[in-house]
Protein backbone atom coordinates (compact mmCIF):
# COMPACT_ATOMS: atom_id res chain seq x y z
CA UNK A 1 0.00 0.00 0.00
CA UNK A 2 1.25 3.41 -1.15
CA UNK A 3 1.95 6.38 0.75
CA UNK A 4 -0.38 8.07 -1.48
CA UNK A 5 -3.46 5.65 -0.73
CA UNK A 6 -2.94 5.78 2.82
CA UNK A 7 -3.56 9.96 2.81
CA UNK A 8 -6.56 9.62 0.71
CA UNK A 9 -8.46 6.36 2.30
CA UNK A 10 -11.25 4.78 -0.23
CA UNK A 11 -13.12 1.78 0.04
CA UNK A 12 -14.62 0.84 -3.30
CA UNK A 13 -15.97 -2.56 -2.02
CA UNK A 14 -18.12 -1.01 0.91
CA UNK A 15 -19.99 1.64 -1.51
CA UNK A 16 -20.41 -1.20 -3.57
CA UNK A 17 -22.47 -2.72 -1.12
CA UNK A 18 -24.30 0.14 0.03
CA UNK A 19 -25.15 1.36 -3.43
CA UNK A 20 -26.62 -2.18 -3.76
CA UNK A 21 -28.38 -2.20 -0.63
CA UNK A 22 -30.29 1.09 -0.90
CA UNK A 23 -31.43 0.23 -4.25
CA UNK A 24 -32.78 -2.46 -2.84
CA UNK A 25 -34.00 -1.51 0.83
CA UNK A 26 -36.03 1.77 0.34
CA UNK A 27 -37.86 1.03 3.02
CA UNK A 28 -34.50 1.09 5.07
CA UNK A 29 -34.56 4.80 6.08
CA UNK A 30 -30.92 5.14 4.69
CA UNK A 31 -31.02 8.73 2.57
CA UNK A 32 -28.52 10.34 0.33
CA UNK A 33 -27.25 13.45 1.18
CA UNK A 34 -25.02 16.57 0.30
CA UNK A 35 -22.83 18.71 2.02
CA UNK A 36 -21.08 22.18 0.29
CA UNK A 37 -17.45 22.21 0.74
CA UNK A 38 -16.61 23.39 4.45
CA UNK A 39 -19.79 21.74 5.92
CA UNK A 40 -19.05 20.02 9.02
CA UNK A 41 -21.46 17.14 9.32
CA UNK A 42 -20.15 15.16 12.05
CA UNK A 43 -19.35 17.27 15.48
CA UNK A 44 -16.90 16.19 18.08
CA UNK A 45 -18.50 15.76 21.40
CA UNK A 46 -21.98 15.13 19.97
CA UNK A 47 -24.34 12.22 20.05
CA UNK A 48 -23.94 10.21 16.78
CA UNK A 49 -27.04 9.60 14.71
CA UNK A 50 -25.85 8.38 11.13
CA UNK A 51 -23.27 7.02 10.62
CA UNK A 52 -21.85 8.18 6.36
CA UNK A 53 -20.33 6.44 3.80
CA UNK A 54 -18.98 8.30 1.36
CA UNK A 55 -20.37 8.51 -2.08
CA UNK A 56 -18.61 10.95 -3.21
CA UNK A 57 -16.25 13.98 -2.49
CA UNK A 58 -13.19 13.95 -0.11
CA UNK A 59 -13.72 14.62 3.70
CA UNK A 60 -11.29 15.18 6.70
CA UNK A 61 -11.84 13.99 9.89
CA UNK A 62 -9.86 15.71 12.53
CA UNK A 63 -9.70 16.22 16.45
CA UNK A 64 -10.23 19.57 17.61
CA UNK A 65 -8.13 20.40 21.66
CA UNK A 66 -8.42 21.70 23.83
CA UNK A 67 -5.60 24.25 23.07
CA UNK A 68 -7.72 25.22 19.73
CA UNK A 69 -5.21 23.26 17.49
CA UNK A 70 -6.91 20.78 15.15
CA UNK A 71 -5.16 17.03 14.78
CA UNK A 72 -6.34 15.30 11.10
CA UNK A 73 -6.78 11.90 11.47
CA UNK A 74 -7.37 10.97 8.04
CA UNK A 75 -8.56 12.70 4.43
CA UNK A 76 -12.02 10.16 3.25
CA UNK A 77 -13.09 9.50 -0.07
CA UNK A 78 -15.62 7.44 -1.96
CA UNK A 79 -16.54 4.90 0.08
CA UNK A 80 -15.48 5.47 3.78
CA UNK A 81 -17.28 5.47 6.66
CA UNK A 82 -17.66 7.90 9.67
CA UNK A 83 -19.28 7.40 12.58
CA UNK A 84 -19.23 3.72 12.88
CA UNK A 85 -17.36 3.84 16.06
CA UNK A 86 -19.09 5.71 17.96
CA UNK A 87 -22.46 3.93 16.78
CA UNK A 88 -20.97 0.52 17.93
CA UNK A 89 -19.77 1.73 21.26
CA UNK A 90 -22.55 3.76 21.98
CA UNK A 91 -20.50 7.18 22.53
CA UNK A 92 -20.44 10.62 21.74
CA UNK A 93 -18.35 11.24 18.50
CA UNK A 94 -14.23 11.23 18.98
CA UNK A 95 -13.86 13.27 16.18
CA UNK A 96 -15.24 16.05 13.53
CA UNK A 97 -15.85 15.31 10.06
CA UNK A 98 -15.50 17.91 7.37
CA UNK A 99 -16.39 18.42 3.44
CA UNK A 100 -12.79 19.36 1.78
CA UNK A 101 -14.92 19.20 -1.28
CA UNK A 102 -18.40 19.38 -2.20
CA UNK A 103 -19.73 15.47 -0.66
CA UNK A 104 -22.34 13.59 -1.47
CA UNK A 105 -22.92 10.41 1.40
CA UNK A 106 -25.26 7.69 2.59
CA UNK A 107 -26.72 8.28 5.40
CA UNK A 108 -27.68 5.53 7.39
CA UNK A 109 -29.48 6.21 11.04
CA UNK A 110 -27.86 4.49 13.84
CA UNK A 111 -30.30 1.91 14.73
CA UNK A 112 -29.95 0.70 10.71
CA UNK A 113 -26.37 0.66 11.01
CA UNK A 114 -26.75 -1.68 14.27
CA UNK A 115 -29.23 -3.74 12.51
CA UNK A 116 -26.89 -3.98 9.32
CA UNK A 117 -23.64 -5.46 11.66
CA UNK A 118 -26.47 -7.80 13.21
CA UNK A 119 -28.13 -9.52 10.68
CA UNK A 120 -26.22 -8.38 7.22
CA UNK A 121 -22.62 -11.56 6.73
CA UNK A 122 -21.72 -9.54 3.96
CA UNK A 123 -21.95 -6.26 5.42
CA UNK A 124 -20.49 -7.48 9.04
CA UNK A 125 -17.39 -8.78 6.93
CA UNK A 126 -16.74 -5.70 4.94
CA UNK A 127 -16.91 -3.23 8.41
CA UNK A 128 -14.29 -6.13 9.79
CA UNK A 129 -11.72 -5.73 6.79
CA UNK A 130 -12.42 -1.74 6.97
CA UNK A 131 -11.69 -1.46 10.78
CA UNK A 132 -8.71 -4.06 10.07
CA UNK A 133 -7.25 -1.92 7.26
CA UNK A 134 -7.60 1.21 9.36
CA UNK A 135 -5.42 -0.14 12.31
CA UNK A 136 -2.98 -1.15 9.67
CA UNK A 137 -2.87 1.82 7.57
CA UNK A 138 -2.68 3.86 11.39
CA UNK A 139 0.83 2.22 12.29
CA UNK A 140 2.30 2.40 8.76
CA UNK A 141 1.14 6.13 9.06
CA UNK A 142 2.85 6.53 12.46
CA UNK A 143 6.04 4.40 11.57
CA UNK A 144 6.22 6.86 8.54
CA UNK A 145 6.24 10.06 10.31
CA UNK A 146 8.79 8.59 12.59
CA UNK A 147 11.19 7.12 9.15
CA UNK A 148 10.81 10.10 7.02
CA UNK A 149 11.32 13.46 6.61
CA UNK A 150 8.86 16.25 7.05
CA UNK A 151 10.15 16.98 3.65
CA UNK A 152 8.65 14.00 1.82
CA UNK A 153 5.65 13.89 4.10
CA UNK A 154 4.38 17.29 2.72
CA UNK A 155 5.49 16.26 -0.92
CA UNK A 156 3.27 13.41 -0.89
CA UNK A 157 0.66 16.04 0.33
CA UNK A 158 1.04 18.20 -2.21
CA UNK A 159 1.27 15.39 -4.87
CA UNK A 160 -2.38 13.79 -3.56
CA UNK A 161 -3.37 17.36 -3.90
CA UNK A 162 -2.58 17.53 -7.18
CA UNK A 163 -3.53 14.17 -7.96
CA UNK A 164 -6.59 14.65 -6.82
CA UNK A 165 -7.40 18.32 -8.33
CA UNK A 166 -8.33 19.85 -4.59
CA UNK A 167 -7.01 22.03 -2.20
CA UNK A 168 -6.21 22.02 0.97
CA UNK A 169 -5.17 24.68 3.08
CA UNK A 170 -1.64 24.82 4.41
CA UNK A 171 -3.52 24.86 8.19
CA UNK A 172 -5.18 21.58 7.10
CA UNK A 173 -1.67 20.16 5.22
CA UNK A 174 0.14 21.26 9.13
CA UNK A 175 -2.87 19.38 11.16
CA UNK A 176 -2.15 16.30 8.88
CA UNK A 177 1.44 16.65 9.68
CA UNK A 178 1.14 17.20 13.11
CA UNK A 179 2.89 20.25 13.25
CA UNK A 180 2.24 24.67 13.54
CA UNK A 181 1.46 26.31 10.26
CA UNK A 182 4.40 28.37 11.48
CA UNK A 183 7.26 25.25 10.90
CA UNK A 184 4.73 24.00 7.96
CA UNK A 185 5.63 27.08 6.13
CA UNK A 186 9.67 26.71 6.90
CA UNK A 187 9.31 23.17 5.83
CA UNK A 188 7.09 24.23 1.90
CA UNK A 189 9.52 26.88 1.83
CA UNK A 190 12.92 24.00 1.68
CA UNK A 191 10.64 22.06 -0.38
CA UNK A 192 10.03 25.05 -2.70
CA UNK A 193 13.84 25.67 -3.12
CA UNK A 194 14.49 21.86 -3.57
CA UNK A 195 12.11 21.92 -6.70
CA UNK A 196 13.59 25.16 -8.04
Amino acid sequence: MSQQEMMLRTNLSLLSFIERYYAGNEESRITIKSFPAGYRFIEQGEQIRNIYIVKDGITKCFISEENGKDFIIEFLGKGELAGELEAIKKINCLCNVEAITEVTVFAIPDHVFISLTEQNNEFNRLLLQELSTRIIQTSSRASFQQLYTLEYGLEKLLKLQTDEQISISKEDMAAYLGISTRSFNRVLKLVQEKNS
